[in-house]
This record gives C-alpha cells, sequence and structure tokens, in this order.
C-alpha cells in the first residue's frame, strides 16, 4: 500500500507540474530507485553520485564518454612523484553565494577521509592536502599513485562555511541511521541548484544561471524533475503517456515497444559494471544456514560448485533480454587492465556441483539466505528469483530476502549477510577499483571476507606501480587470482539502454550516472 501510495502521489505531481513543462524546459525523468541520500561522501553508490555531479563539481569532471576535463581545478602537474599541485578555477560561486577558495577543497578531501565517509577507501593514498594559496593546492599521496587523478572525479567540493554552518562537517553516518542537514541539502557549484527534496517522492533541481560551465556547455535545460518508480510496468506506462521525457531504466522487455511507439529513442552502450553473487567465506558459521560450528562457504568446493549451479547464460537471454553479457570476471570491458581471456564463467553443470558438495561433506546441501535488492539494478528480482531455482537442483535451499536498496546495501557494508546480491562499476576507469573495493579485507564493499595475502599484495603493487607494462601484469595476475579463488559468482556485464524523448537529447553516459548539464531540448 507504501509503494502504491509513492507511486500515484509522483504520478499526480507529474500531471500538477505538466503546465510549468510547457511554460520552461522542463527535463522529467524517472528510474526505479532513489539516491540513498543527498550527501555525496556518505555514499559511494550510482544514484546518488547522479544527483551529486548535477549540483556539485569535482576537481576534475567527466564527460559523458568519461574522459577527464577541467572542473574546478584548471591544471594540474606532479610536483614529485608523491606530490600533485592544482590550480583552482577563479571567480566560481557557490549555490548560496559564498566564494570558492582552496579551503573548500581542502575541507571537502579531509571530510572525505573521515571515517563516516564511504569514499575513504577511493582515496586511501591521500596522506594530506594543503593550501598553497587562495587558488593552489597540493594533494600529497603516501607513495606514487597512477590513478590518483581518476580516483579524485568522484570527491565532490563542498563549503566549508555552509557545512560547519549546518553542522555537517562530518559525513552523515548512513549505516548509523543518522539523519542530517545535507541528507535533503546540497550546497554544490554546479550546473544545478537543489531546489526540493522529498526522499522516494520527487526531487527537484533548477539551472544555475551563474555556473561557471555555461560557456562551454550552454544546455537550455531550466529544471529537472525526477520521480523513483520502481514497478516496472508503472515506468513503461507513464513514459509512453508523456509524463516523461527521459526514463534511465527502461525494463529490457518492453523496450522494443518503446521504440515503436514513434515518440521515443533508444540508446545503448556497454557498462563497465558486473552484477554478481558474493558468499561470505569469512564467518566462522553462517548466520542464516543450520549448519553449525562450521561454513560451508570457507571450502573452495563449495564455492566452485555455487558457481557451477548459475546458469548465466539462461540469465543474459531469458531474463535480461540480450542486454547483457556473461561474466565470468568481476573487471568488465571497457575497464583499463579487462581482459577477455579471462572472463569466462565456469561452464553450467548442476550434477557436477553436486558430486563437489557430497565431496565436501553437504551430499544433502545446506540452507542459507540470499540477501537481494528490489529496487538497484535492473531486474534484480526475477535474477535473485531465477537464482533460488538453480541452486535448488543441487540441493541448497536459498531462502530469498529482498529489500530496497537503502535498506540492502547496509546489511552489506557492514557485512552482515551470509549470501548477497552486488554490482560494481568503475569509480576510476581502472581495474584497481574493482579488485580494491572487492577484495581488500578492510573495503567495506568486500562482504565475502575472502582474504588471500598474495592477491592483497599484487593489489597493493598495482596501486604504486607506475611501469604501465608491469602494472598490467599485476591487474591480471590479481583478476585471475580473485576469479579462481570463487568467493563471488560473476553474473553480467550490463548493456545500458535509455529511453529519451524525440526532440531531447541525453548523452549516454558509459557509467550509466546521467550529467544533465550536457542534455538539450531540441535538435
Amino acid at each position: 500500500m507504501f509503494t502504491t501510495s509513492i507511486v500515484r502521489a509522483a504520478a499526480l505531481s507529474l500531471v500538477l507540474l505538466s503546465s510549468a513543462a510547457r511554460a520552461e524546459n522542463v527535463l522529467r525523468w524517472a528510474s526505479q530507485g532513489d539516491a540513498m541520500t543527498m550527501d555525496s561522501h556518505s555514499q559511494n553508490e550510482g544514484q546518488t553520485r547522479t544527483f551529486a555531479q548535477q549540483v556539485e563539481d569535482a576537481l576534475i569532471n567527466r564527460k559523458p564518454d568519461l574522459t577527464k576535463v577541467p572542473g574546478l581545478a584548471v591544471s594540474w602537474k606532479l610536483v614529485d612523484p608523491k606530490t600533485w599541485e592544482f590550480k583552482l578555477r577563479a571567480g566560481v560561486k557557490f549555490h548560496d553565494g559564498r566564494a570558492f577558495t582552496a579551503d573548500d577543497v581542502v575541507f571537502s578531501f579531509k571530510r572525505a577521509l573521515m571515517p563516516t565517509s564511504d569514499l575513504k577507501d577511493l582515496i586511501s593514498s591521500v596522506s594530506d592536502i594543503v593550501a598553497v594559496d587562495p587558488l593552489t593546492v597540493r594533494i600529497l599521496t603516501k607513495a606514487p599513485d597512477p590513478i590518483l587523478l581518476d580516483e579524485i572525479t568522484n570527491i565532490f567540493i563542498m563549503s566549508r562555511g555552509w557545512s560547519e554552518e549546518h553542522k555537517v562537517a562530518v559525513p552523515q553516518n548512513y549505516n548509523g541511521g543518522e539523519e542530517t542537514y545535507a541528507v535533503r541539502h546540497k550546497n554544490g557549484t554546479g550546473p544545478f541548484k537543489l531546489d526540493l527534496r522529498e526522499p522516494d517522492v520527487r526531487t527537484v533541481m533548477v539551472k544555475n544561471p551563474d555556473w561557471w560551465g555555461l560557456k562551454d556547455e550552454p544546455h537550455n535545460i531550466d529544471r529537472i524533475i525526477y520521480t523513483p518508480i520502481k514497478n516496472p510496468a508503472t515506468r513503461v506506462a507513464a513514459l509512453l503517456s508523456g509524463e516523461l521525457d527521459f526514463l534511465l531504466d527502461p525494463p529490457v522487455q518492453d523496450i522494443a515497444r518503446i521504440e515503436s511507439s514513434g515518440m521515443f529513442k533508444i540508446e545503448r552502450a556497454v557498462s563497465p559494471w558486473t552484477i554478481f553473487f558474493g558468499m561470505n567465506s569469512g564467518r566462522v558459521e553462517l548466520a542464516s544456514s543450520s549448519v553449525k560450528g562450521k561454513n560451508p562457504f570457507a571450502d573452495i568446493r563449495v564455492r566452485r560448485a555455487m558457481n557451477m549451479a548459475i546458469d548465466v547464460n539462461s540469465i543474459t537471454q531469458r531474463i535480461m533480454r540480450g542486454f547483457a553479457q556473461p561474466a565470468g570476471n568481476l573487471v568488465p570491458p571497457g575497464v583499463h587492465g579487462y581482459d577477455k581471456s579471462i572472463d569466462t564463467h565456469l561452464a553450467f553443470d548442476a550434477d557436477g556441483a553436486k558430486k563437489l558438495l557430497a565431496e565436501a561433506g553437504y551430499p544433502n546441501g545446506f540452507d542459507v539466505r540470499l540477501d537481494c535488492p528490489n529496487d538497484r539494478y535492473l531486474n534484480d528480482e526475477p535474477i535473485c528469483q531465477a537464482a533460488v531455482g538453480m541452486l535448488a537442483r543441487i540441493g541448497v535451499k536459498a531462502t530469498l530476502d529482498l529489500k530496497p536498496r537503502t535498506l540492502h546495501f547496509p546489511k552489506v557494508q557492514t557485512k552482515q549477510t551470509d549470501f548477497y546480491m552486488y554490482g560494481w562499476g568503475t569509480d576510476t576507469t581502472d581495474a584497481h577499483n574493482h579488485l580494491y573495493f572487492l577484495a581488500a579485507p578492510e573495503s567495506v564493499s568486500n562482504a565475502t571476507q575472502y582474504t588471500d595475502k598474495t592477491l592483497f599484495d599484487l593489489i597493493n603493487a598495482m596501486a604504486v606501480e607506475i611501469d604501465p607494462a608491469k602494472r598490467d601484469l599485476l591487474i591480471k595476475d590479481a583478476s585471475t587470482r580473485l576469479r579462481d579463488a570463487y568467493s563471488y559468482i560473476p553474473l553480467y556485464h550490463p548493456e545500458i539502454a535509455w529511453a529519451t524523448r524525440k526532440g531531447v537529447t541525453v548523452p549516454i553516459t558509459l557509467d550509466n550516472l546521467p550529467h544533465f548539464a550536457y542534455a538539450r531540448f531540441g535538435n
């Protein structure tokens, strides 16, 4: 009933705003889930980053094809192997009129490194950041960091004065359930201002006429209205009825119908993402299983059997309708370090999986809970339902627990799960990002708790190796080693499909995070 009420309220708000949409260029869009918070340092999550990059800028921004371009920094240089210097853009103001200076950059990076920040691992190489003068900062790293420029594209700059005034100098403790002013408010330097935030109902942004980037990107979007619509059929109905201009995640089964309507265009691109299941092999005993005194996932034969039991070809063809390619590795295409030769999933073999379980001491299988989101990844719920059936064939009785992303992700990040669905898309276009976040023992995103010192040594080595050939070998060795540990069950690399009204242009982004500063009304 609650979900139905939200959808009805959202639909009503779209109708009421239709007259405003005709009076100005209002981009109305939807997808299945909302941002987790407006505090962009609190959560490193796709939809949260989507909202952040409309309102806030980083030192280095990205274009839709993910190439790096000057943001709040106009130039940068390497002073020595462990020191980068950035010259900042002059004359920039935050939305509340405060002047942007080096002090805000220092504040933002130090905030992003705080314990409650979900971005601290992303810039863990940073040892210090100092203001040289009001328009110059230096970032110091513990060791040479070959991908620092990529990493900092995700560190959005906040106003120190605004943050201190509203008592949000520390990032929101999302997993602790903290509510702060920054959860529903933003004050950036970006192309749009946050005008209204109603979580799970509606978010409205308005054009920032003073954005420093308008000279190069003179977009004509006056207002953006976002409505989360969980139900796939409702999203498509809203699109086809004219209530939406852009749909981020059209259901794959409806793409042909949307395209044939003649009102919309479908754009497609391979996304640098991998969707997978993770198995918690680090626990002494699984919390959700009747097996006591030991952990089935601690045995590689069990993990291998679980991989063999999942028919990824069936998932990609029947559920994803070909809008995905089977995955055997966690590093996806389009990411530096991807190697097609090791992106191979174990062949589907239920009988072979049963034999492995018997060898491991589980001839009758075992039971476990499968934690899945139902509003994050395209077709996440039906994929998890299919996996439950596939695992039943080998005697593994998986009880499915579906939850919204706002409840599911904290469970993963606090490692309070035995078996779970998750996805990872690159923040840096480099394989180190996937390998570190999904294999490092201290990473909040490694809920498998699988540890391998040799693997971690390889990941640490690639983080500081500046010789490209040597670094690529380290990436391949680490990718292969993680794949062959079978602590994860790679499912697929998704293909992005966006539905946009004809007469509106929203350039597709390879990370599936739309950036509306590049959108336009008109051909």
